[in-house]
């Protein structure tokens, strides 16, 4: 009973205080659709279900207060099975996994379009896309939540554009300061 309360306790102090429990995750047809009414950003996480990193970026980067307070705020997340049998708009053009087997629904299954267009060759990718929904960058791997900070904010803030060649991006990545708390 009393620890019932502390936990009805914690999630109201919680919801007061604005800081989200979790990352607000849509599809990528709301997203989209998101982005007409306020322009954001998209950050895609592209999984599957048998990933062993794809479960630890969720149980770790994904549930870091720092990683979800950023994103809820800067982004919209989507979250795409890139095995998946789901059906999916984008760009005017429909995405399915015809080669789907919901036998295997629970291992390794076919390859979504959706991830063969966006050219996904590893999981976990995360995918970010610009306020149009273009394609900025897939990020491939396992993420901490510092790592993923750099991108999310070279990214959100179009620090992107300014980087033509590796070095610039080593110049970035060195003078980066982090803020996230592990």
């Amino acid at each position: 009973m009393k620890k019932t309360v502390i936990i009805v306790m914690l999630a109201l102090i919680t919801s007061v205080s604005g800081i989200a429990q979790e990352i607000n995750w849509v599809s990528l047809e709301e997203a989209i659709a998101l982005q007409k009414q306020t322009p954001k950003k998209i950050m895609m996480d592209v999984y599957t279900v048998w990933c062993g990193p794809c479960k630890m970026l969720d149980k770790n980067t994904f549930r870091n207060p720092d990683v979800i307070d950023y994103v809820n705020k800067n982004y919209y997340a989507v979250k795409f099975n890139g095995e998946g049998n789901d059906v999916v708009s984008y760009k005017d053009n429909s995405y399915a996994n015809p080669g789907y087997n919901e036998a295997r629904a629970k291992t390794r299954n076919s390859a979504h379009e959706l991830a063969r267009y966006l050219q996904i060759s590893a999981y976990p990718t995360i995918v970010f896309f610009d306020e149009n929904a273009d394609v900025i960058a897939p990020i491939r791997g396992y993420q901490k939540p510092t790592q993923l900070e750099l991108y999310l904010k070279l990214f959100k803030n179009d620090d992107h554009k300014d980087i033509k060649t590796q070095e610039d991006f080593n110049e970035y990545y060195k003078t980066f300061k982090s803020e996230f708390k592990e």
